[in-house]
């Protein structure tokens, strides 16, 4: 089977040949995936995501009494989070979170207790306590949308624009990637930080002996576009929903790998895995999943690799101990109110190759606070 058979079903004739014309035509130079930028953008994420911190904060506070809970001395996490009435998934976000913020810290395994900070100023009656004014901003509507968030562990409903849930794909709910505008829109928006931290992926990630990347919800295809450019006898395949796959065509013909990439059509946790792969690489989609879907879609990607062949997960990663850092912790908070999942660590996610067979090599750290952690099939 011919390289690019599966575009033409999903392909924007107006568009390709337009853009075909102008590569061919008036010989227009195609764009590059393996520049680096010339300022690292990781500030402006942090800033981004920074308003997750008053709200999970006031949260704690207000909503949960989380430090007064903790006042008389250590408690068992699990004691804690039956207190809170939170699921495990919510319970993991605000905790992390507290404790990134030096509020919380462990007194032992699975043991929790303030720090000398939150004792000082967050138990009522105390000298020098703040909580009350934290508690200012308990009303306001972020705050509020993020505890509704944390009490039914479910993300934020959908907006009518966006025509469905955004990066959830489950039988009997709408996905706005269905959808050719808003998949566009969203699917765009999200290449932003892609083609910043694409560079530093393509340069870090071992592919001298690969012959074919599958792009697991692969978006744009801007990974793998960079992986192609810097090692021109790879191919590659972009495995992603019908709407966004016509966006990873036009990719494809701007950056000039259209004859080495792919796209196929598919549902990641049903349909087979396209044959013929060495390497699978999972680009920021696992955090968009709970704990029982990202082992599942491991162990189910694993099970499809030949001997030898890898699993490249590139994520964020949180401090093994759920511990932070801090711009992780609030990413995690962001996640959580987006999609089923959250932040992980490098920990759980090479536990979770483990489990799959696979023998786990050390992180690697890309860009914007993302690494790469591949599990090997042997």
């Amino acid at each position: 089977m011919s390289w690019g058979v599966y575009w033409p079903a999903f392909r924007s004739p107006l568009v390709d040949l337009s853009l075909c014309r102008l590569l061919r035509e008036e010989r227009v130079v195609p764009l590059s995936a393996t520049t680096f930028p010339e300022h690292d953008p990781v500030r402006i994420f942090e800033l981004c995501r920074a308003s997750y911190a008053t709200e999970l904060l006031a949260a704690a506070v207000a909503e949960f009494r989380l430090f007064e809970r903790l006042a008389p001395g250590a408690k068992p996490a699990a004691v804690l989070r039956a207190e809170l009435h939170l699921a495990e998934r919510p319970f993991a976000v605000l905790i992390t979170a507290m404790r990134a913020m030096e509020l919380l810290c462990s007194a032992g395994p699975d043991q929790l207790q303030l720090t000398p900070l939150a004792a000082e100023h967050l138990l009522p009656g105390g000298p020098f306590f703040v909580g009350d004014y934290v508690g200012l901003s308990a009303a306001s509507p972020g705050v509020q949308a993020l505890v509704a968030r944390l009490k039914s562990n479910q993300p934020a409903p959908a907006q009518a624009a966006d025509q469905g849930a955004a990066f959830i794909y489950r039988e009997g709910l709408e996905s706005a990637m269905d959808h050719a505008d808003s998949a566009r829109r969203l699917t765009l928006a999200l290449a932003g930080r892609a083609k910043n931290v694409a560079p530093f992926l393509a340069a870090r990630a071992n592919l001298e002996q690969a012959t074919c990347l599958l792009d697991i919800g692969g978006g744009t295809g801007i990974y793998a576009i960079a992986c192609l450019q810097r090692f021109p006898r790879l191919k590659a395949i972009v495995w992603d929903r019908p709407e966004v796959l016509k966006i990873a065509r036009e990719f494809a013909i701007e950056y000039g790998v259209a004859d080495r990439l792919e796209g196929i059509p598919g549902d990641m946790f049903a349909d087979p895995l396209p044959p013929g792969c060495d390497v699978q690489l999972i680009s920021n989609v696992l955090h968009d999943w709970d704990v029982p879907e990202c082992e599942a879609l491991l162990r189910r990607c694993a099970a499809a690799l030949p001997a030898g062949g890898r699993i490249l997960i590139h994520d964020v990663f949180l401090n093994d101990d759920l511990s932070g850092p801090l711009p992780l912790a609030l990413y995690s908070a962001a996640l959580f109110s987006l999609t089923e999942g959250r932040a992980y660590s490098a920990a759980e996610y090479a536990a979770w190759l483990a489990a799959a067979g696979l023998q786990v090599e050390p992180p690697i750290a890309t860009s914007i606070h993302c690494g790469l952690l591949a599990g090997r099939k042997t």
